[in-house]
């Protein structure tokens, strides 16, 4: 999968249904996409929230697009966070996350930085997932689509491969098979929580919202809550 800063709760359900989760870091940025944006409750309400970089592109490969370092967005963003989910049940823990995941460092790229965060939340979680970045290994930048994955596939002496839905339209079965692998597609369920807002539950926001209102275990629970399907 691409790098998404915060991602849903489903984008997490496939790391907690892998051995290893690649993340496909040297292909092409994405504008309008959720690489360097997601959304949270802010007064209640869905807002969208976004990571400044500097010259973004669909010419540059997301790991190559820094942060924008000229604008002073770390704070901001933190104090937004904090205004909006202070009454959190998990507030505490959480927000020590987010700013050690937002800590500014020289240099750093978007890629980097979803790094940061994906190790921050796999190890608060307990997830026993190894990240693999595709741009420190395989080497195959020069196959594309689904042959590249199925190449990572053989490099890894994979044996299934788990993909989020809209994959159907990328890959088959027989192919797989061919190469002695099971493909399998995750249909996530998101399950209801109590949020903050007093309205009806808004689904499909930011894992910022499900780990502020729910414990390790709860979410732990939502994570199990998907299905695998052929």
């Amino acid at each position: 999968m691409q790098p998404y800063i915060f991602p849903y709760l489903g984008y997490f359900q496939l790391m907690a249904a892998a051995d290893q989760f690649v993340v496909y870091d040297d292909v092409q940025f994405i504008k309008g996409g959720w690489i360097s944006r997601n959304r949270m409750l802010v007064n209640g309400q869905p807002c969208l929230f976004t990571i400044p970089l500097d010259a973004p592109s669909p010419n540059r490969l997301i790991c190559d697009i820094a942060l924008n370092a000229k604008t002073p967005w770390r704070p901001k963003l933190l104090q937004t966070i904090a205004q909006s989910y202070r009454r959190a049940p998990q507030f505490e823990p959480v927000y020590g996350l987010i700013e050690r995941v937002l800590a500014p460092v020289e240099g750093q790229t978007i890629a980097d930085l979803v790094r940061v965060s994906f190790s921050e939340i796999i190890a608060y979680l307990h997830l026993p997932v190894e990240l693999i970045p595709t741009s420190t290994r395989y080497e195959n930048q020069h196959l594309r689509s689904q042959e590249r994955v199925l190449d990572i596939c053989r490099q890894e002496e994979a044996t299934d491969y788990v993909n989020a839905q809209g994959g159907r339209e990328l890959y088959d079965h027989e192919t797989f098979a061919a190469r002695g692998m099971r493909l399998h597609f995750l249909q996530p369920e998101l399950r209801p929580y109590r949020q903050l807002s007093k309205g009806e539950f808004v689904p499909g926001l930011s894992i910022i919202d499900v780990l502020m209102n729910n414990s390790v275990a709860e979410t732990a629970e939502l994570l199990r809550s998907y299905h695998l399907t052929r």
